[in-house]
């Protein structure tokens, strides 16, 4: 029985899925994406007529016999595919379940990536917090921090702080949040991604308890980002205030996403990592 955040049945499945992206930012190094440029891999592209200078190796005799001019040989390059991921560590993710959800959504993505000899970064807001590598044999290493870590308590803005955290040369960026901050600092932070990716995706975790709370009577709220307390009577008139104004605010957190080209998703974390992976980011083809 192995110590992760997955099932080692769980870590199978996912193995057989890759991040599926059509940016055409691709790493420097040799990786098994077929790429637009040309290179020496083994998938041709097409003929051009030789010019002085061009590797002769590379003629194609055959074609010179058939019409006596001299052809090259082009091939598609094959590149790697830099994946980015940052988990919000602020402490309104701190709740147990989804906390544990986030990791497992971590862990997951991160295997997709290692197993197509794709290079992999994480990060969260916390300092000591930051992995690059490539390649399946660190699938161990990376599975092993991911579930290790610590319970989410940066005590910042996830969104204003967010950028620190960043590498400026990846493929593919996940940005894995609750969403919670105000609207303007996630207006800043948005506008500023598309530069450090050339796809960015932003996933939304909830609970069902912020989706649709049960509170009952008289109850002390205490906000998990401030430490700030608010005696409330509940009652339908205030939990209908309450699913209003959240509708609002995702409203404007999906519109300000759209604006800049970033894809988002809502993922429950009651329904499970398996629904996540399987049903939801299959669905959208976030994932093949």
């Amino acid at each position: 029985m192995n110590h992760f955040i997955l099932s080692d049945e769980l870590i199978t499945k996912i193995g057989r899925l890759s991040v599926a992206t059509s940016s055409k930012l691709r790493g420097h190094h040799k990786g098994s994406h077929r790429s637009q440029r040309f290179g020496s891999s083994l998938d041709f592209s097409d003929y051009r007529e030789y010019a002085l200078g061009d590797d002769v190796r590379q003629v194609d005799w055959n074609v010179f016999a058939r019409t006596e001019k001299y052809f090259i040989k082009r091939f598609l390059d094959e590149q790697e595919m830099r994946v980015h991921i940052l988990l919000d560590s602020s402490r309104s993710m701190g709740d147990e379940k989804k906390w544990l959800f986030a990791r497992q959504l971590v862990a997951a993505l991160g295997i997709m990536v290692l197993n197509r000899d794709d290079r992999l970064s994480f990060s969260t807001l916390e300092a000591d917090t930051f992995f690059r590598r490539k390649g399946a044999t660190y699938r161990k290493v990376y599975l092993q921090i991911v579930s290790q870590m610590k319970e989410a308590t940066f005590k910042e803005s996830f969104a204003k702080n967010g950028l620190k955290a960043l590498p400026k040369d990846s493929t593919v960026l996940f940005v894995i949040t609750d969403s919670l901050e105000p609207i303007t600092e996630w207006e800043h932070f948005f506008r500023k991604l598309p530069r450090f990716a050339g796809d960015v995706r932003c996933i939304q975790i909830v609970t069902e308890e912020e989706l649709n709370p049960t509170y009952t009577g008289d109850v002390r709220l205490i906000d998990a980002e401030s430490n700030e307390e608010l005696n409330v009577s509940m009652s339908n008139k205030v939990l209908e205030q309450y699913k209003k104004e959240r509708a609002q605010h995702e409203a404007a957190f999906h519109k300000i996403c759209s604006r800049f080209g970033i894809q988002t998703i809502q993922l429950v974390v009651e329904n499970g990592i398996q629904h996540a992976i399987f049903h939801q980011l299959l669905m959208n083809r976030w994932v093949q």
